[in-house]
């Protein structure tokens, strides 16, 4: 009796006759011959056998039934399975082991299993990982009761038991794990851990024949059965990723290719699966699949298609027959998000060329209608969809808890895309598991939470981390309390006992190895763990129970479990990154492989559109201002529709998520602004400098403007009251802890910006925020974070990261007592338990797979701890459940972590997980805030020092933060600096900031940028307190009244004239707005290297040619103007910027002829401060400037309009003086000035404020007016020098009611005996117009005197004082300080060569006097040319003296001492010689500056700080002695102070030892050192010191430091004669050297910082990783069981990780620099030198990247007129020293100087960056190096712009030199953000390019 079952292949559906063509082509040899085989059951009594074909297989009883295979064979059997299964049974009689090849699929596994299930053989199967060890395969220790025993694994009881072993994924499994197996396989031998020995059958059966079997079982020999055979599943590598086989273990297999199932066999398949679908639509899908499958589709670098998941797709078409294709098709193969450009192009051809381009035809199912559970039975629900106008139910498996409806809760608002998104995953939901793509943010968890709870679903969430491990995803060990060892199920494996919806959060992390765990679960719900446990299908579990009349109870003794039947997974990921090489691991890898495309059906999360995303922020947060949201939405989707790198990640940090962040702050503080909040959350502070300019390009762009910057006035203080806080405007109640002990309390001075940053954290903390904060090192993030949680009275808990830290070490720390595991808390456990808040210090150390796990914390409430508890934050859920923890709702976290990037070189945690935490950037205070917490440091410090330290580490971190030097200095340096000043005052500073900057001092370039730094700010860094240069002291001659002056009040008519005045309004022109440009100042402070009469200098920014013709103070600002082209320059004395109004084009250079023009400048005072008023003394133009904002009007004096010009005066050329117009300013800052035209009878008086002017006419022809008081005037008459004075009424009223009358003055001379008679009249030079304090006037005259007085300078004279004048109408005496020889007379004799610089002598009078008093120094200054100076009293004989610019002469009066100051010469004089003799005698101009101090400017734009009063200078004098230090020259005693026990006795002088031999101790000599009582050094109870000269021959420390003479000499030597042998090694001249050195040095330091930048790289991307299952190193925590049970292979060590096997090669990064060498550059040149800059830059590149071309290759291109694509360096020839990088300088100027003009910038770039394109490389660059002359020849910037970007892929930058005018700045307005650069100043060139190679190459690192 036998019944027979056939399968047979049904017969084909008819299907086109263009199917079979394709068929034909696709199939090939198996298409044509069909040999059929029939497999068939046949029952006899001696047992079943199995026919396959003609061979058969006799099948035995199973003697463990649960363990055959159940459902695996389908009721129609493909014929090409059948040919599979014939070959497996041919093997399997010959008793081979197989090998089943072929691509990712479960088709392999499952022909393996129908195998078995036919011939009823027990199974073990083992999927194999990275994390294999050979423990799992062979036995594994278990304890039980106190004795570790071992307990056989897979492939022993596979052995023992004649079951097959199946091996999954050998392609997974590390190298040395297999060959563990090789005996095994080959002689089916294996020696076993615990001695006993696998041996095969047939010798087994030959020892018993011989020895009995208790024998054989005490030689512990086992008996491998002969039924035991292996069946490998692998991928073929090199194909698909993996490790390749090994050779040994190769050989040991047959193998068999197991492609797709043919073309006929799948299309009988799919039609049975969708029978009422049409045909035709049925087999284009598979038309498709089988392309993308193909050979030439693997060549394009597309993955394979998941053929078998079109079962699964067909389903949902069947039930959805309107849905699109396409839609499908993106769903079984979403490569819109995976493959590249051209990629997506062709698999869209293949689309189109199957007709599934059907997407926007076909209607997407809208929206969710009903979810309702199906009648009858558990388990599934009834959905109803809207698609197009149709309603479709359908049946889905649905979760256990009650039914929600799709309804817009509190926390998901629903939006029209999500809505329809949720409907979609319910079409798929009915088939298979599905994986959500998305970027980070935007909403992925949101909507799986909403979908879940819609099917009511549990949700079961887990998040992946990156070295997460098998055992981590599906069971851990641990120990019972009697300390036995056992499994505990992972979340994993319980959610699928009892049919949650399991979430994957981060699949993309997680190595695919790993995941490759769960293929099976996911295909074929089948699962088998550690322990032996196995989970099966529902229904094959039912089907398993009726064949073998178990119950449950049976089967879970036999540990066989059901998977509940509605168990789902969905999987959550960011998408993966496109054409990246794996490479740069930070931006994300290509994690979608071919086998993962197997595992799920993939929906694509877009971001939301602008509505969508404005109406779910309104419907969340209804109280936010909807401006800010509108802005703040056109922003983020502006950056996400830019497709540069920079704009994506930008806006990666504006997700949805960061936006309702942003969102939620605003509507509870609206005042705030938009721009604070994004780049808060942006980070902008720390961004690199490219990224920055790019999101302020973007804000600008979207109108969201910060409001300009109010200086803090808001009171930030902090208070507790009545247990409320108080920071600034923000409340929040004071916490009342339970542990008061863990509350921080930290010393903390409170400043404004540290007090902002709180403020701004307690905004965050009371929204229910987590705080990030983000600085450089040192700005006090830990302090602000304690001092916080202190004011709030929070405990803290603490934890340090750092790069070993783990994801165990962050949640427990286990630990074994008595044999039993302990787990203790971490602190971020105990945080959450009870409530403290959690500060996380450096979180950027560890690595970023570690702190993601901190995502799912801050997310969701939920973390799953090591050991089974968990972390739950709804305490309903947690109700009733064992082994849960409830989140305290108080639990915060703090974290804080350094700022990303160069040199902290951490992880980027903020990219990794900013945009869940509130962010803060802290940074160091500004300067005030900085000043003023450094006083509380320091109280007793001099606050002159805390502003240079302030000062100094200003600068230096803002070079930090361009790139110029490394390290950010930061407070934490300046605090410690000012402590020490503290504690010991008397240490000099220099000494101090070594303390810091030692570190740096063996580093050359590091060090002179540091000490040039310290040195601008005053820091006397490496000065000696003997430096000190004073000018030397001459006596002043004796003072005598020489005469006296008489003001004539007399009643006669013609001594007393009335001069008649009248009024009328000025006429006002304009204004017109001229830019207010503004310059670094570079302010030098002058007392470094020694201290001298000079307190600081500075660099006007003038060019060679101009002229500068006026200097004048005000307050604290120096007003220079200058005369070729007339401008003005303005600077504070203490300030940072000089700022310059061109009045270019105010004066037009030409009138007629030749002109040039003279100007003066009149600041004015309260309330015009800021303003000027300028005359020009040629035309009599008078202009009123307010340099704040830029205006310029014309004031016309004169009633009659403009005066018609006259020829022009050139006051040059011609031999009689013209007469210039001049103007008084003694008194403009009241606001008033004097205007008066030489040899005229008029004065004009202009009143500014009333817009007045008042003409005077006089009775004389003035020469010179000097304004002695507000009312009171002396007027000079022309011809004959008689002094006049006009005495006016104070207020000149508009009405002519008040008369002005004019004096004479007669001067009557005592005679002296010279002979000196009245006759002479001497030109007044200066007369102050306020008189000397009486105390001065005392000292000067050497008698006690209260008077009136004014002091006045001539040539003949120091200084003369005129007593009584101008109030006293009495004669008034004069007082004078004599000169040996009168200034006019020119000492001809000394003229030397300083004169022939000048173009000869000087023909006619000088503009300006020199001539300066100090009333409150009692001081006259003037400035002499050196022929003028008595230099042979200054200088020794022997001392030539210095070349100098002038010499200023202060004549002091009350010390009676005249000095002779010399200032330097200027750097660099204008050629016009003969127009610069009619400024001023000497080479300067003076003016002076405060009461003590003058300033001088000379030729070349130098100014000079000059402190002159002797008081402030010796106040000066001491505290820079005290900043240096007195360093006493004493040498340094070390002295022990010993308790001698003797009383000290009355002090006493002591025995003076007549030999005078040193004593030591001892109460009796004087002199002595170390003892008591008696006169001397170091000891105790003497009266006072005394040295009796011991040690007195001590040589200085200086010397005792310094190098003998000789050895310098050697090393000096030394070098230069290697210097000359490398030369002729290379062949190179000295002189080329020289002009090679003059390239090189210029960008030494920008060389230098990036070699340090790549160095630093190199050594974090050869950072060492943990290698796990070590026998050796350090105890890994996560095997810590195992180690109790005695494994080996416990440990963990560091070591160079091997590239992931497959992983293509890492490339070289590709640059191509491409320079301007066209004419212009050669012509311009000249100008601002941008020729040599460019070979500069040229000579950086070629420098900075030597020894890195395996790095970065590079080439250098020119363009110039006479082409597009000149080469200078070849990428394979790239120049290796300096004679061959000379050759390619050489070359750019010799082609700029004779190359045709054009320009092909445009053509070049665009060659260059299509060029690029082509070539393999990790990323491009092009930089572009053009002066921006584009417009000249007619091209449009926008299409620059365009070129610029025209390739994703190529990162061009545009670096413009300053062109004329504003033309760059115009460009690079309309180029896009962070793309181009405009460098001014071309010495920017190289740091441009520094900074750009810097933000660029880092962001990859």
């Amino acid at each position: 009796m036998y019944s027979q079952i056939s399968w047979n292949r049904t017969a084909a559906v008819i299907a086109s006759r263009r199917i079979r063509n394709i068929l034909g082509s696709v199939l090939g040899r198996d298409g044509r011959v069909w040999r059929t085989h029939e497999v068939r059951l046949v029952n006899t009594s001696s047992g079943d056998t199995v026919n396959i074909g003609e061979i058969s297989y006799k099948v035995k009883t199973p003697q463990n039934p649960e363990l055959v295979p159940v459902k695996h064979i389908s009721d129609s059997l493909p014929q090409t399975v059948a040919q599979h299964l014939r070959w497996i049974m041919q093997k399997d009689l010959l008793g081979q082991d197989v090998f089943l090849i072929g691509p990712p699929g479960p088709l392999r596994r499952s022909i393996a299993m129908q195998y078995l299930e036919l011939t009823k053989r027990e199974v073990e199967y083992v999927a194999l990982s990275r994390d294999t060890t050979e423990t799992d395969l062979k036995q594994r220790r278990e304890i039980r009761s106190g004795t570790a025993f071992y307990i056989d694994q897979c492939a022993v009881r596979a052995a023992t038991q004649g079951r097959v072993l199946i091996l999954e994924g050998l392609e997974k499994a590390e190298r040395n794990v297999l060959p563990v197996l090789n005996n095994l396989l080959e002689n089916r031998e294996m020696q076993l851990e615990d001695g006993r020995f696998l041996m095969a059958a047939e010798r087994y059966d030959k020892l018993l024949q011989e020895h009995s079997k208790e024998e054989l079982d005490s030689w512990k020999i086992v008996r491998v059965s002969e039924d035991f055979r292996v069946i490998a599943l692998g991928l073929p590598v090199p194909k698909y990723k993996g490790n390749p086989l090994d050779p040994p273990l190769r050989s040991r297999f047959q193998s068999r290719d197991i492609h797709y199932l043919p073309f006929k066999d799948q299309l009988e398949l799919l039609y049975a699966a969708g029978p009422n679908l049409p045909a035709e639509r049925v087999s284009q899908l598979l038309s498709l699949a089988t392309t993308l499958c193909s050979q030439e589709s693997s060549k394009l670098g597309l993955p394979d298609f998941p053929v078998d998941n079109l079962l699964p797709a067909v389903h949902v078409l069947s039930a959805f027959p309107m849905m699109s294709s396409q839609q499908l098709v993106s769903r079984l193969y979403p490569y819109t998000s995976m493959l590249t450009k051209e990629g997506r192009a062709a698999v869209e051809g293949v689309l189109s060329r199957f007709e599934l381009l059907d997407g926007p035809s076909q209607p997407a199912p809208s929206a969710v209608l009903t979810v309702s559970s199906t009648r009858g039975s558990s388990g599934l629900a009834d959905v109803k969809l809207r698609v197009a106008d149709k309603d479709v139910t359908f049946q889905v498996p649905a979760g256990t808890k009650e039914l929600g409806l799709p309804t817009s809760g509190h926390t998901f608002i629903g939006t029209p895309s999500h809505s329809q998104l949720i409907a979609e995953m319910m079409q798929s939901h009915m088939a298979k598991d599905m994986c959500l793509i998305g970027p980070k943010g935007c909403g992925k968890s949101v909507i799986a939470r909403e979908f879940a709870s819609m099917l009511g679903y549990s949700i079961e969430p887990i998040m992946l981390y990156q070295d997460m491990t098998a055992r981590d995803l599906l069971q851990q060990r641990y120990t019972l309390p009697n300390g036995d060892t056992a499994w505990r199920p992972s979340p994993l494996v319980t959610a699928a006992i009892e049919g949650k919806l399991l979430l994957l959060d981060g699949i993309h992390r997680v190595n695919l190895g790993t995941l490759a765990m769960l293929s099976r679960l996911l295909h074929d719900r089948e699962l088998d763990l550690f322990d032996g446990t196995r989970l099966l299908r529902w229904d094959k579990y039912q089907e398993l129970k009726e064949q073998l009349q178990f119950s449950d109870q049976q089967l879970q003794e036999r540990s066989v479990l059901p998977i509940h039947p509605s168990f789902r997974v969905l999987a959550l990921a960011e998408p993966p990154a496109v054409g990246v090489s794996t490479s740069s691991s930070s931006r994300g890898q290509q994690w979608l492989s071919p086998e993962l495309l197997t595992m799920f059906l993939y929906h694509s999360v877009s971001p939301l559109a602008r509505a969508e995303e404005m109406s779910l922020i309104q419907g969340l947060m209804p109280a936010v201002p909807k401006e800010a949201a509108e802005n703040l939405l056109h922003l983020a989707h502006s950056l996400r529709q830019t497709n540069t790198p920079t704009a994506q990640s930008l806006a990666s940090s504006l997700s949805t998520r960061q936006l309702l962040r942003i969102c939620r702050r605003l509507s509870r503080y609206p005042e705030e602004s938009v721009t604070h909040a994004v780049n808060k959350a942006c980070l902008s502070r720390f961004l690199p400098s490219l990224a920055r300019g790019s999101l302020e390009k973007t804000l600008t762009s979207c109108c969201i403007q910060d409001p300009p910057d109010v200086p803090e006035t808001r009171d930030l203080s902090c208070v507790v009251k009545d247990g409320v806080l108080t920071i600034g405007s923000v409340s929040a109640p004071v916490y009342k802890p339970n542990e008061k002990i863990k509350v921080p309390d930290v010393l903390f001075y409170d400043n404004p910006q540290h007090m902002m940053v709180m403020e701004d954290m307690l905004k965050d903390f009371l929204l229910g925020e987590h705080l990030l904060l983000v600085g450089n090192q040192g700005v006090g993030k830990n302090k602000i974070v304690d001092r916080f949680l202190h004011l709030l009275n929070r405990p803290r808990e603490y934890l340090q990261l750092h790069r070993d830290t783990t994801v165990q070490t962050l949640t427990l720390q286990p630990s074994v007592r008595n044999g039993i595991i302990i787990y203790e808390d971490s602190p971020l456990v105990k945080a959450a338990k009870l409530g403290h808040i959690l500060v996380i210090d450096e979180a950027d150390k560890a690595p970023t797979n570690v702190t993601c796990i901190l995502k799912t914390l801050v997310e969701s409430g939920e973390m799953i701890l090591a050991d089974g508890r968990r972390i739950i934050s709804d305490p309903r859920e947690a109700a009733g459940k064992p082994n849960t923890i409830v989140m305290h709702p108080d639990f915060r976290m703090l974290v804080l972590a350094n700022r990303p990037g160069f040199p902290f070189l951490g992880n980027d945690f903020f990219g990794a997980l900013g945009d869940i935490f509130s962010c803060h950037a802290v940074d160091n205070p500004k300067p005030q805030a900085e000043l003023a917490m450094l006083k509380q440091y320091g109280p007793d410090v001099p606050e002159a020092t805390l502003q240079k330290l302030v000062a100094a580490f200003g600068e230096l971190r803002s070079m930090a933060d361009q790139g110029t030097i490394t390290y950010p200095y930061s407070t934490r340096e300046v605090v410690n600096i000012v402590k020490h000043l503290q504690k010991f005052p008397d240490e000099g500073l220099p000494n101090v900031v070594r303390n810091v900057f030692d570190f740096d001092s063996y580093n050359q370039d590091m060090r002179e940028v540091l000490i040039e730094t310290l040195h601008k700010h005053g820091i006397p860094i490496g000065a000696k307190p003997t430096s000190v240069h004073l000018a030397k002291e001459l006596p002043l001659p004796e003072v005598k009244m020489t005469g006296y002056w008489t003001v004539n009040q007399g009643g006669s008519s013609h001594r007393k004239l009335l001069c008649p005045n009248e009024s009328h309004p000025i006429d006002i022109k304009g204004p017109v707005f001229l830019r207010v440009q503004s310059y670094p100042g570079n302010r030098q402070e002058s007392r470094v290297m020694s201290f001298s009469e000079e307190k600081a200098h500075w660099q006007i920014p003038i060019n060679d040619v101009n002229i500068i013709c006026d200097v004048t103070a005000k307050d604290d600002t120096v007003y220079v103007a200058t005369c070729n082209p007339v401008s003005l320059y303005a600077m504070k004395q203490h300030g940072d910027t000089i700022q310059c109004m061109e009045l270019y084009d105010v004066f037009p250079r030409t009138l007629s002829g030749v002109w040039q023009p003279f100007v003066t400048v009149a600041p004015l005072g309260s309330p015009l401060d800021g303003q000027v008023v300028l005359h020009e003394e040629q035309c009599d133009t008078v202009l009123h400037l307010d340099l704040g904002t830029g205006a310029v009007r014309r004031l016309i004096l004169s009633v009659d309009g403009e005066q018609p010009v006259t020829r022009a005066p050139n006051w040059w050329g011609s031999k009689e003086q013209q007469a210039g117009h001049k103007m008084c300013h003694d008194f403009s800052h009241k606001n008033w000035l004097v205007f008066y035209k030489e040899d005229s009878s008029q004065l004009k008086v202009l009143d500014v404020l009333e817009g007045q002017v008042h003409s005077i006419s006089l009775p004389i022809n003035l020469k010179s007016v000097f304004l002695v008081a507000e009312d009171r005037w002396l007027l000079v008459e022309s011809s004959t020098n008689a002094k006049f004075l006009l005495t006016k009424p104070m207020h000149m009223a508009a009405e002519d009611s008040a008369v002005c009358q004019l004096h004479s003055i007669s001067e009557d001379s005592v005679s002296l005996g010279h002979g000196a008679t009245s006759g002479e009249r001497s030109a007044v030079q200066m007369l102050s117009n306020q008189e000397l304090p009486n105390e001065n006037l005392s000292a000067a005259l050497g008698q006690k005197i209260v008077s009136p007085n004014r002091i006045l300078a001539d040539s003949g004279s120091f200084a003369r004082i005129v007593v009584g004048f101008p109030e006293l109408m009495s004669p008034n005496e004069v007082y004078s300080f004599q000169r040996q020889v009168d200034l006019s007379v020119t000492q001809s004799g000394e003229l030397g060569s300083h004169m022939f610089l000048r173009g000869g002598l000087r023909s006619s009078a000088v503009k300006r006097q020199n001539c300066v008093s100090l009333l409150s120094a009692n001081q006259v200054i003037r400035a002499l040319p050196p022929n003028k100076v008595p230099l042979k009293d200054i200088y020794p004989k022997d001392v030539t003296p210095p070349m100098t610019a002038a010499y200023l002469e202060v004549a002091d009066l009350s010390s009676k001492k005249v000095k002779y100051i010399p200032v330097p010469r200027s750097m660099t004089v204008s050629p016009y010689t003969n127009w610069l003799s009619k400024v001023s005698e000497s080479d300067v101009l003076v003016a002076s500056l405060g009461s003590g101090s003058v300033v001088t400017v000379d030729m070349g734009g130098h100014a000079r700080v000059w402190e002159t009063s002797l008081d402030t200078l010796q106040r000066s004098l001491m505290e820079w002695r005290n900043m240096i230090g007195m360093d006493d020259g004493r040498p340094v005693q070390i002295t022990v102070q010993k308790e001698s026990g003797m009383d000290v006795s009355a002090p006493k002088h002591g025995k003076i030892d007549p030999m005078n031999t040193p004593h030591v101790g001892g109460n009796q000599w004087a002199g002595g050192t170390g003892g008591r009582d008696t006169a001397g050094l170091g000891g105790k109870g003497g009266p006072y010191r005394l040295d009796a000269g011991h040690n007195v021959y001590q040589v200085s420390q200086a010397e005792k430091d310094a190098v003998p003479e000789e050895v310098r000499r050697a090393a000096r030597e030394m070098g230069e004669k290697a210097f000359k042998a490398r030369l002729k090694e290379i062949d190179m001249s000295e002189y080329d050297a020289a002009t090679y050195e003059r390239f090189s040095n210029a960008v030494r330091r920008q060389v230098q910082s990036l070699r340090i930048i790549l160095d630093s790289l190199q050594a974090k991307g050869k950072e060492r990783q943990w290698l796990k299952n070590q026998s050796l190193g350090e105890l890994d925590d996560a095997k810590i069981i195992d180690g109790l049970v005695g494994e080996k292979s416990i440990y963990k060590r560091r070591a160079e990780l091997d590239p992931e096997p497959g992983s293509p090669q890492q490339k070289p990064k590709r640059l191509r620099l491409l320079v301007d060498v066209s004419g212009s550059m050669y012509r311009f040149n000249g100008v601002d030198g941008r020729l040599e800059r460019s070979m500069e830059a040229v000579c950086m590149v070629m420098e900075a990247l030597e020894n890195y071309e395996h790095k970065f290759k590079y080439d250098i291109v020119g363009h110039s007129g006479d082409g597009c694509d000149i080469e200078l360096v070849r990428v394979d020839k790239v120049p290796k020293n300096n004679k061959q990088r000379l050759k390619v300088i050489k070359t750019m100027h010799a082609h700029a100087q004779f190359c045709m003009s054009g320009d092909y910038t445009l053509e070049g770039t665009d060659t260059s960056i299509k060029h690029l394109a082509q070539e393999e490389a990790d990323e491009h660059f092009v930089v572009v190096l053009s002066d921006a002359n584009l417009e000249r020849y007619g091209i449009q910037p926008e299409r620059f712009a365009q070129v610029l970007t025209s390739d994703p892929q190529v990162n061009a930058f545009a670096i413009f030199i300053g062109s004329l005018g504003d033309q760059a700045e115009r460009l690079q307005r309309t180029l896009p953000a962070g793309r181009s650069f405009v460098a001014m100043d071309t010495k920017k060139i190289p740091q441009i390019l520094q900074q750009i190679f810097t933000s660029t190459m880092l962001s990859s690192a």
